[in-house]
This record gives C-alpha cells, sequence and structure tokens, in this order.
C-alpha cells in the first residue's frame, strides 16, 4: 500500500529561503511546494490540501495575515506558521493572530533549522 505525501506549502518570494526550507524538509520526506506571492498562494489552495503552510509575512502583493486570513477561509483547519524578518513575536498584532488561532506558530527571520523542524513538529507533522 502507498502511503500518500503530506504536502507542505512554502509562501516566499525570496529564492534562498525556500532552498533552505526545501533541503531541510525533503529529508524528512515531505512535498514541498512553492508560491511566490498571494494570488498563487490562493490559486493553490483552491486545487491541492496542504498539511501546513510556511508563510512570509511580507510578499509583493499582499501582507502575510491579510493572506492568512484568506486561506483560512479557504481552508480553517490549516496550520499556518507566519515566518518574518519584519515583525517580532512580542508585537500586538503577532500576538493577536496566534491568540485567535489565525497562526499557529510565529518564526523570525532569520531562522533556525531547529525552529522549523520544531513548527512542523509542533503541528503534529513530523
Amino acid at each position: 500500500m502507498k502511503i500518500k505525501a503530506r504536502a507542505f506549502l512554502i509562501v516566499d518570494d525570496e529564492p534562498d529561503i525556500f532552498w533552505a526550507m526545501e533541503h531541510l524538509l525533503k529529508q524528512e520526506g515531505l512535498v514541498l511546494i512553492r508560491a511566490l506571492n498571494g494570488l498563487e498562494t490562493l490559486a493553490l489552495m483552491e486545487t491541492k490540501h496542504f498539511e501546513l503552510v510556511l508563510l512570509d509575512a511580507k510578499l509583493p502583493d499582499i501582507e502575510g495575515l491579510a493572506l492568512a486570513k484568506k486561506i483560512k477561509a479557504i481552508d480553517p483547519m490549516v496550520p499556518i506558521v507566519l515566518i518574518s524578518g519584519y515583525l517580532s513575536r512580542d508585537d500586538e498584532i503577532v500576538q493577536d493572530a496566534l491568540a485567535s488561532g489565525l497562526i499557529s506558530e510565529y518564526i523570525s527571520k532569520p531562522f533556525q533549522h531547529a525552529e522549523i523542524l520544531n513548527a512542523v513538529k509542533n503541528s503534529g507533522l513530523l
């Protein structure tokens, strides 16, 4: 019996960030799909189920938290990890997003590999 691969969506417009996450998470046997912006993300969300979304806070066409709301409108159960080099975990907007369940985790850039792996594990996916 073939086990269906679990797909993760990485939303980031920086190729180096995707490359780092791809090499880290592929070792765990995960299928990774990349979206460069909000428009691509929403199109993918309409056609595929993702186990987890790793979401950059600043994208060329939309703010990450605004996109997180649109993602949750499509799939209310998908865990979203917000990754940012601009916001801090202590920022009120991040605290509100965590408290409301809009995002399940927050990681600041630059991140450590262990932070990404822990976020995936905390989502119950590893």
